[in-house]
């Protein structure tokens, strides 16, 4: 009720004062209405009516401090700087060391690019202030816009140690501990922080962030789902709570997450990308192909789920859709060479031979370090009869990636299929020295029994020499 009742008045005050400046009659009003509606049209970004306001309370009171600073606040929004420090300047002459006039000045240089004032005006503002971790804020903010952030850490540091639950002075020491590679330290310090407040859910989260970057998956999640249980209706953390699932291969988990996030601030094409992937990874394509769909309507231009829209249309073996989808994909994104390659498989499934010969060909230029590229190529070669390319293909990809046992052991089979049995065993030791575990790939390659026995005598004979 009394927030109903206080939107009421301003709106009937800031009426009252409109209809006066509109039929040009004189008014009065106290300082604290004046302050009300100049601080109504700065909140609606109307800030030439809200200097308009400034100039008639400053008739009305020429001398209050807090309509002069209302007033360098609108002239600096509207990016009259120097007026707003001249402005300054005279309130300051009326009230010296006035913690809000240092900060503010502070604020305009920082904006200005003049950090050196900036700094300046802050310090002033340490000794008159009760309020010392909201100055050490801004002078780590100064120092981080001049990329000093060894004294931007120091002075978000000394900012956090006199408020802990100054959560914005929090995520810029991330920010800056992050940029200068400091993950450890920033570990250190988040779980020394939250010793001291165990309740913070941004603590939480960024501890995750962090965590996250170190590769330390379970420890993110842990972290992650501390802070939604603090704050349950933290959107970003149970974002980044199932992201950590996805990577750590917790599909369903990740769902759950994301489907809350979901519920928290409502859809987005990201987020139905990443419901769509997770659906895939456990093998529900029907749904995987709906929330691509879903994300790919909301962002015509957003290619992750478009390919991901054929990459579950393949699975379920409806090629030609597929087709369609890689294909629009590759019209928004024509650099991708994992587009093309599976763009190559798609064509090949529904016949389109040539089509899928110059996708291969495509992927292998644009990303001749993908080895699946190479084998999937010369298998494609290989099926047609012409056993010879393939070999060459394979040749071509182990120039590129010389120590890629895949590679080796798919050499090994195309040269004992062409009768090349001297060549064949040549490579398959190359390809049991790089990957002994990778053999079972090349006795899958062969359906015939009598080969794969000979193969996997050569193979124990191998392992058994390099005990």
């Amino acid at each position: 009720m009394a927030k109903n009742y206080k939107k009421k008045t301003e709106n009937k005050i800031v009426k009252l004062f409109e209809e006066h400046v509109r039929n040009k009659t004189n008014f009065l009003f106290e300082i604290e209405q004046f302050e009300e509606i100049i601080n109504y049209y700065s909140v609606h970004n109307e800030l030439k009516k809200a200097l308009s306001a400034c100039q008639s309370a400053e008739y009305q009171f020429p001398y209050s401090i807090d309509i002069l600073i209302l007033k360098a606040q609108t002239l600096s929004g509207l990016d009259q700087d120097e007026e707003a420090l001249t402005t300054l300047e005279f309130a300051e002459n009326l009230q010296p060391n006035e913690f809000e006039i240092f900060m503010l000045r502070g604020s305009i240089y920082s904006m200005m690019g003049e950090f050196k004032q900036a700094i300046m005006e802050y310090e002033k503002a340490i000794d008159c202030s009760e309020h010392k971790d909201e100055v050490y804020h801004h002078l780590g903010l100064v120092y981080q816009d001049m990329e000093d952030y060894e004294k931007a850490i120091d002075y978000l540091k000394k900012s956090i140690s006199i408020n802990i639950k100054n959560e914005n002075a929090l995520y810029d020491l991330a920010y800056c501990l992050d940029i200068t590679d400091r993950k450890e330290e920033s570990i250190t310090f988040y779980k020394k922080f939250i010793d001291e407040d165990p309740y913070s859910s941004l603590a939480w989260y960024n501890l995750g962030i962090l965590y996250v970057k170190l590769d330390q998956l379970n420890d993110a999640i842990k972290a992650f789902d501390y802070a939604v249980v603090i704050e349950d209706d933290f959107a970003s953390a149970h974002f980044n709570l199932g992201n950590a699932y996805l990577q750590n291969e917790q599909y369903q988990e990740a769902l759950n997450s994301f489907v809350r996030t979901m519920d928290i601030e409502g859809p987005g094409a990201e987020l139905y990308y990443l419901i769509a992937t997770a659906y895939q990874h456990i093998e529900e394509f029907e749904l995987g192909l709906k929330y691509h769909q879903k994300a790919s309507k909301l962002d015509s231009l957003y290619h992750e789920p478009i390919f991901g829209a054929g990459i579950c249309l393949g699975k379920l073996e409806r090629w030609y859709e597929a087709v369609h989808f890689f294909n629009k994909a590759l019209k928004i994104n024509t650099e991708n060479a994992l587009y093309w390659r599976f763009m190559a498989e798609a064509d090949y499934k529904v016949g389109n031979l040539v089509s899928s010969l110059d996708a291969y060909e495509e992927s292998a230029m644009l990303n001749p370090m993908d080895h699946q590229t190479w084998i999937d190529w010369s298998f494609l070669v290989y099926e047609q009869g012409d056993i010879s390319k393939a070999i060459r293909l394979i040749e071509r990809g182990l120039e590129e990636l010389p120590e890629t046992a895949e590679l080796h052991y798919r050499l090994t089979a195309y040269f004992l299929a062409n009768g090349m049995h001297k060549d064949g065993l040549k490579s398959l030791e190359n390809a049991l020295v790089l990957n002994f575990e990778r053999h079972t790939e090349l006795l899958e390659f062969f359906s015939e029994l009598k080969m794969q026995k000979a193969l996997f005598k050569i193979i124990d004979k191998h392992r058994k020499e390099n005990l």
